[in-house]
């Protein structure tokens, strides 16, 4: 029964990782290792959604993951300014548009765009669904392009049993929602999504991780 049980969890834990078999990163993610860049920029998202602060509190957390995966990422700050300044805040205009004006204005070698598809409360927690795809910025092909939708469980459990722990635990659960900041979700959807991105030039894994086994493009995960 032991011996069932600790498959069943394996299974479980394999399925959540998305991995494939015998799909390499070299094979899911070719156009990134030809083009080999180096440094990018992130476009602000794409809101798909009804809610209004979901796009500036994203953009704030994609530089991170990026960066640790290897790659020179131009400062969020900094390129909010500019990209205001010029009128270019709104990324949906850029989709299908030449990025060789990004290149010569950054000289950045990709451009990151982002599509929020779902960002709201749900049940006791934060359900997200969020797209990245990565777009040659000498080209204009995507060479990189992943999904995750995660809910992010804020249940609490007190421990107790019973009709009264039941609406105590339900309590809880709505203050804890409540008060955590929805980003959080966005955080780890983030984290989901760029593990599997092949490793940038900063990275000691650079051109190193080719023979590694891709997860799955578009993934799904339930995190506490």
């Amino acid at each position: 029964m032991k011996r069932l049980l600790s498959f069943m969890i394996l299974a479980s834990f394999v399925s959540s990782c998305g991995v494939q078999k015998d799909v390499t990163r070299a094979t899911q993610y070719a156009r990134m290792y030809e083009e080999k860049p180096i440094s990018l920029l992130v476009m602000p998202p794409i809101n798909n959604t009804a809610n209004v602060e979901a796009k500036d509190l994203l953009y704030t957390s994609i530089n991170k993951p990026l960066a640790e995966a290897g790659y020179y990422v131009i400062s969020p700050l900094l390129a909010m300014d500019v990209l205001k300044a010029e009128s270019a805040y709104d990324a949906e205009l850029f989709v299908e548009a030449p990025l060789t004006t990004f290149q010569k204005y950054f000289g950045v070698d990709a451009v990151v765009f982002s599509e929020i598809n779902a960002w709201t409360k749900k049940g006791m927690g934060v359900q997200t669904s969020i797209r990245y795809f990565i777009k040659s910025a000498h080209t204009g092909e995507i060479i990189f392009d992943r999904s995750c939708d995660l809910y992010l469980d804020l249940s609490v459990n007190s421990g107790g049993s019973g009709p009264f722990a039941a609406l105590a635990n339900l309590a809880m659960s709505a203050i804890n929602t409540a008060v955590t900041d929805h980003i959080v979700a966005a955080r780890k959807a983030n984290y989901y999504i760029f593990r599997d991105i092949p490793r940038g030039k900063y990275s000691p894994e650079y051109l190193k991780d080719m023979d590694k086994v891709a997860e799955k493009k578009d993934i799904s995960a339930r995190v506490k």
